[in-house]
């Protein structure tokens, strides 16, 4: 990349540099779906899925539901429904050829998050779909997830940013629009207008 400086390619540079976590942040990690975690599962109405393929390149997919939709099958296993999207399936490849996979939940007005580590793999069908039911729509795939670590994470990040402080949001009419974003990212002929008006009526009736 070319950059120089300082570089940290070990683990013991890394402890030198920031320190041991204290003992309570260790003893917080479970390997189980708690009572605090399924109540948090139940009201998150956005999770984002880290996966990673076996070459190392990595991918985050936002995935957004009404609050409760995402599955507590028992104390060890999630279930995610699939929505229509872009179909490049990046998420889905990787799971398919390394089945391990993170999770974050976010909850609207609350700054902590809950994480959540496993192996994760798709099904197709399962007794659990009618459940995935959404506007009357069954999902055609569900990624499942078997808990390995489950822990929260804590309030810096939110606090920070100011992300749920409406009075830091940016104007939205100074940034630019998705269709003006495509129109010059693929060189289209296509004025952004009829990109934003095609994309907005996609987004309102082809969620589901």
């Amino acid at each position: 990349m070319g950059i120089t400086g300082t570089h940290i390619d070990t683990h013991e540079a890394l402890r030198e540099l920031l320190g041991e976590p204290k003992p309570r942040t260790k003893q917080k990690v479970l390997g189980h779906i708690d009572e605090h975690a399924r109540d948090l599962i139940a009201h998150s109405p956005f999770v984002l899925l880290a996966t990673s393929a076996p070459d190392g390149t990595c991918d985050v997919s936002p995935r957004g539901d009404p609050a409760g939709s995402v599955l507590v099958l028992d104390d060890h296993t999630l279930v995610l429904a699939d929505r229509p999207g872009n179909k490049l399936i990046d998420s889905f490849r990787n799971i398919v050829d390394n089945p391990h996979a993170g999770l974050l939940f976010l909850v609207p007005g609350m700054n902590e998050t809950l994480r959540v580590n496993g192996r994760a793999k798709l099904l197709s069908d399962a007794s659990f779909f009618d459940s995935l039911v959404v506007q009357g729509k069954r999902p055609k795939l569900a990624v499942v997830i078997e808990v390995e670590e489950l822990y929260m994470h804590c309030a810096k990040a939110f606090l920070r940013s100011s992300l749920w402080d409406p009075s830091t949001w940016p104007e939205r009419s100074t940034l630019p629009t998705l269709g003006t974003i495509l129109r010059d990212q693929l060189s289209l002929a296509t004025p952004a207008d009829e990109l934003d008006a095609d994309l907005d009526e996609r987004s309102l009736t082809q969620q589901y």
